[in-house]
């Protein structure tokens, strides 16, 4: 009979935060394409149909994908992570968004999704033990008025109405983020995502199916939007996103998020024809120096 090993098990390599960077601009890339295919999909499909069925969709390769692999479930303090997370991320932020898409340009909205990196470093702080010092959140507030300023002079001085909505979404996001981070340093990023999604489709099954069966059935175009919100957007990104907001710290690593209205704003010009004026050149240049000094910032941890 052979012996069980005595050696002690080999430990994984610790993540450099180059690492955390690098997963995290991966993640955002895959979110910056989210508003202009919101944009395609509620022209013809219901905004709660939108919000809260690609939820559910994405629902299904989750639940495969845990079951296929045989992963455990959360523990004790992991739970309270993995719930916060589908209340931000699963169903508040995608519900908000799409509202607010009724009535803005992807662009503006993509442009307010910039304050998400002040967001969820402000409930890192508040729950996820982290401690940015004051020249970090100096480099984040810089950032946040750079966005600001960049939507005001998008929308000629003047915010719209759906931009309510999109404040409501930076909120939900910035905790959906930061929750769900917390629960992936120990959980895991994919499983962290898989179980927020797999709680979150019961509660979802009735009103989606509900307004699935009084929904026109949507031309290819609003299909493949749809398919790509729940697949990607719902799905891949936060792979990627939550591993490196767990690599890197939820903070430091969240200030990436604000090169996101830039690239979804060249990815309208892409995928869409529309103008990019040089200025939005200018804005992620400064951008990327804000991120370039917000990361050299000292972010420690409480206790």
């Amino acid at each position: 009979m052979n012996r069980p090993s005595t050696l002690p098990l080999a430990r994984a390599p610790a993540a450099t935060p180059w690492e955390g960077y690098g997963y995290g601009l991966l993640g955002v890339i895959v979110f910056s394409l989210t508003l202009p295919m919101t944009r395609v999909a509620v022209a013809e499909l219901s905004p709660w149909l939108i919000g809260l069925g690609r939820a559910l969709v994405a629902a299904i390769p989750a639940a495969l994908l845990l079951a296929f692999t045989r992963s455990r479930r959360p523990d004790h303090r992991e739970w309270p992570g993995v719930i916060l997370a589908a209340i931000g991320i699963v169903a508040g932020w995608p519900l908000a968004s799409t509202l607010a898409m009724q009535t803005v340009p992807s662009s503006h909205g993509a442009v307010f999704n910039g304050l998400l990196p002040l967001s969820t470093a402000a409930f890192a702080a508040w729950r996820s033990g982290e401690s940015p010092s004051r020249g970090f959140w100096l480099w984040a507030l810089a950032g946040a008025a750079l966005v600001t300023a960049y939507a005001l002079r998008q929308g000629h001085g003047a915010l719209q109405p759906g931009d309510l909505w999109l404040l409501l979404a930076v909120l939900l996001g910035g905790l959906g983020y930061a929750e769900g981070a917390r629960a992936s340093r120990t959980l895991g990023g994919w499983r962290t995502i898989c179980w927020a999604l797999v709680i979150s489709a019961p509660v979802l099954v009735l009103p989606v199916g509900w307004l699935a069966a009084n929904s026109p059935m949507p031309s290819s175009a609003a299909a493949l939007a749809f398919a790509y919100l729940a697949f990607g957007s719902m799905f891949l990104g936060f792979f990627a996103w939550y591993r490196g907001l767990a690599a890197g710290g939820i903070a430091r690593v969240g200030q990436v998020q604000l090169l996101q209205p830039f690239l979804t704003v060249l990815a309208a010009a892409a995928l869409f024809g529309e103008a990019v004026e040089a200025s939005t050149f200018v804005f992620a240049a400064a951008v990327i120096a804000i991120i370039a000094g917000g990361r050299r910032a000292l972010v420690g941890a409480r206790g």
